[in-house]
């Protein structure tokens, strides 16, 4: 664990951002950064990826207008290429982590640099806070933030503070991040929770405090959870090939209830009536997860919500039972 900074350091900080095809919500990404009230020395790097957007333009219009913000290219375009890239060219002793389209809470980095200093941590994070705009949309920020949608990761339900596994975004001391040799460019998602796999297993802490609470605008569609869902399962199969060790038990949940269902759905239309159990009592957790999760959502919503369950665990499942063992970035570019 690194050593701690005196109490009440203001260490200069870097804000980093992968960005690609962004530009409905990078403008207020940026803005709620540069509005945090930061006493220290502060800068943003954004690296941009080949977009078909304007995300370039406006990146470079916002650096013309606050000299504290910087664009740098990331010809790859994925993400964890371009964290590393605007990694480098940027100098902060603490290392912020900010999505294209999140929000950042005033206070935000205050609060994380805090952290830093009271636990002794490698990186601290928070809540992804799941906020929804219609129908759909809220119905899939309450089945993120439920045991059921998600599992027990308190960066998706919340909780009390303390050391986890991984966290939304992360607020990295610098040198935590050189030991460890940065983001894994080979990887297209999940390569948080391998970085802080990696942070943990060099002697490090990743801790969650649920202050840092950033909001987090779901998908818009059907399609695009699932094929989100799909790729979350995919990558974090590759992640469980190369450390064995990270695998938790809430991973495994979507492709045993995948095999399960599977396997009683053939038996029941065999004529096997036990086969039905599995589908039926699925169907069954449906209803009470949703009933669960509900969290005073308008009818429209509620009616979304079993189905959105549904297409999570299923697309999640599929995609880590279909994970070719030879997957890497260079094939989704």
């Amino acid at each position: 664990m690194s050593e701690n900074p005196s109490r009440g350091a203001t260490p200069p900080v870097a804000v980093v951002m992968a960005v690609r095809d962004e530009a409905r919500s990078l403008e207020a990404a940026v803005d709620a950064v540069l509005a945090q009230e930061y006493p220290g020395s502060y800068e943003v790097c954004i690296a941009v990826g080949p977009s078909t957007d304007g995300t370039e333009r406006i990146a470079a219009d916002l650096a013309a207008r606050d000299s504290r913000v910087r664009v740098v290219a990331n010809p790859a375009g994925i993400t964890p290429a371009g964290l590393n890239t605007a990694i480098g060219a940027s100098g902060g002793e603490v290392v912020a982590r900010v999505d294209g389209h999140a929000i950042l809470p005033p206070g935000y980095v205050r609060r994380a640099v805090d952290l830093l200093e009271e636990t002794g941590a490698d990186n601290v994070g928070g809540v992804m806070a799941a906020e929804g705009d219609t129908p759909f949309t809220r119905a899939v920020a309450a089945a993120m933030t439920s045991r059921f949608g998600t599992g027990d990761a308190r960066f998706h339900t919340g909780g009390p503070p303390g050391e986890v596994d991984t966290v939304y975004l992360g607020v990295f001391r610098r040198k935590a991040l050189e030991r460890v040799g940065g983001y894994d460019e080979s990887l297209v998602r999940a390569q948080d929770a391998e970085l802080n796999h990696r942070l943990r297993a060099s002697g490090g802490t990743v801790y969650f405090h649920p202050d840092l609470r950033v909001a987090y605008r779901p998908r818009g569609s059907l399609r695009a959870l699932g094929r989100q869902y799909f790729q979350y399962g995919r990558w974090r199969r590759v992640i469980v090939r190369r450390h064995p060790g990270s695998l938790a038990w809430r991973q495994m949940a979507a492709p045993f209830m995948l095999i399960a269902n599977a396997l009683g759905l053939a038996l029941g239309l065999s004529g096997r009536r036990l086969g039905w159990l599995a589908p039926v009592g699925y169907v069954g957790a449906l209803g009470v997860g949703s009933a669960l999760a509900r969290d005073d959502l308008d009818a429209a919503s509620l009616r979304w919500l079993p189905i959105v369950f549904a297409t999570m665990h299923a697309a999640w499942g599929v995609g880590f039972l279909t994970s070719p063992p030879s997957l890497a970035a260079s094939e989704h570019v």
